[in-house]
């Protein structure tokens, strides 16, 4: 099955470009107290070794906004300013160096308000993300279509929308949430065929890591496979890094980007004499960090297991008191007891790296 994207314009976040031919980005939040800025830098160089590429910050107040030149200065990836209705709080950012904004501009004030937003914005040529969430619809849509539909979430982005159009502004991207995975991608089946601007998806409050992750693959799966999404963020109740592995993990599913290498491991069975869930964990830690992209299997059965995973690059499975370990389906040495598994194969991956790395072999680590 090929995805084929549907066709966007290009904006550009620093010098990361979203939309028209570039690849689906993938972007986070801080959840430090943005005044905090050894702590806010800390997290934002935290998520880009796990593969974030546009880092959010929220932007609660003056002294918020202050803080992000310093922030700005040191951080390795573009950053984005979450404003809620301070017109003030945008402009600071954006004159303390912000590649972007996350505003809604009918939420800071009348007409005079989002023309200084807009003039600076243009001037610091800083694109301007419209973002609706179920819970941010105004009140007169709720009454018209009777609470936060999808039909009433697309119309509120709209105005917003028309905000900036009507001042010369095109440099937008637009992300409609919601907590429900149904009705967000509902939301953006509608506004995908209403504009061509670069869309970033997303299911708001997904909640802890396992829930949260489980409606994030549902809802952004369903959107990417119809070619749906220039940026997404996968949210969850928790370590903002953690995201990153979901995130990756959803794209490399569809075979829209890769990053690091598919640990592909067996659910165990009956059949299972090893502890193959320690030896599962054991070789997902040690490549935590490994950006090259090639398959690792871990099995948990020396007669199938080879042959299961014949594609894999280099790859484990477990017998009772022995293991064999194999390369693409190919045996190559057999280890003699359970305890020596871990240890023995950990050391089989760093040779494994090691050629890699004299061989060239090790790719661009994310595409």
């Amino acid at each position: 099955m090929h995805i084929s994207r549907k066709p966007t314009r290009t904006v550009f976040v620093g010098n990361v470009g979203i939309g028209g031919n570039n690849p689906v980005r993938v972007q986070s939040m801080t959840n430090t107290d943005t005044r905090d800025v050894q702590a806010t830098l800390a997290q934002i160089h935290a998520l880009a070794k796990a593969g974030c590429e546009i880092v959010r910050l929220a932007v609660l107040d003056a002294e918020a906004a202050l803080c992000l030149r310093a922030i700005k200065e040191a951080a390795e990836v573009p950053l984005i300013a979450d404003i809620h209705f301070d017109h003030r709080l945008a402009i600071s950012a954006m004159e303390a160096g912000v590649d972007g904004l996350r505003i809604n501009p009918g939420n800071i004030g009348g007409k005079d308000h989002v023309d200084m937003v807009v003039d600076a914005a243009k001037a610091h040529h800083v694109p301007i993300r419209i973002g609706v969430n179920s819970g941010s619809v105004e009140k007169d849509l709720l009454a018209t279509f009777g609470g936060p539909t999808p039909e009433a979430m697309v119309q509120s982005a709209m105005r917003h929308v028309r905000l900036l159009e009507e001042r010369g502004f095109d440099q937008i991207k637009i992300s409609l949430k919601s907590s429900s995975v149904l009705s967000t991608v509902d939301a953006y089946r509608i506004m995908s065929d209403k504009v061509d601007y670069p869309l970033h998806i997303g299911v708001t409050e997904a909640g802890t890591p396992l829930r949260g992750a489980v409606k994030s693959g549902v809802g952004l799966g369903m959107l990417l496979a119809q070619g749906i999404g220039d940026t997404l963020r996968v949210s969850l109740t928790g370590d903002p890094v953690d995201e990153m592995l979901v995130a990756w993990e959803i794209l490399r599913s569809l075979g829209i980007r890769q990053r690091g290498p598919e640990i592909v491991s067996c659910p165990s069975c009956g059949r299972t004499e090893v502890d193959l869930i320690g030896l599962a964990t054991a070789v997902e830690k040690r490549l935590m960090h490994v950006t090259d992209v090639f398959t690792v299997a871990v099995m948990g059965c020396v007669v199938n297991g080879p042959g299961e995973a014949r594609e894999a690059d280099i790859g484990i499975a477990g017998g009772r008191d022995c293991g064999i370990i194999f390369r693409k389906g190919r045996i190559v040495r057999k280890i003699k007891g359970e305890a020596n598994l871990i240890p023995e194969f950990l050391q089989e991956l760093e040779t494994f790296l090691d050629q890699r790395a004299r061989t060239g072999e090790h790719g661009p680590g994310q595409r």
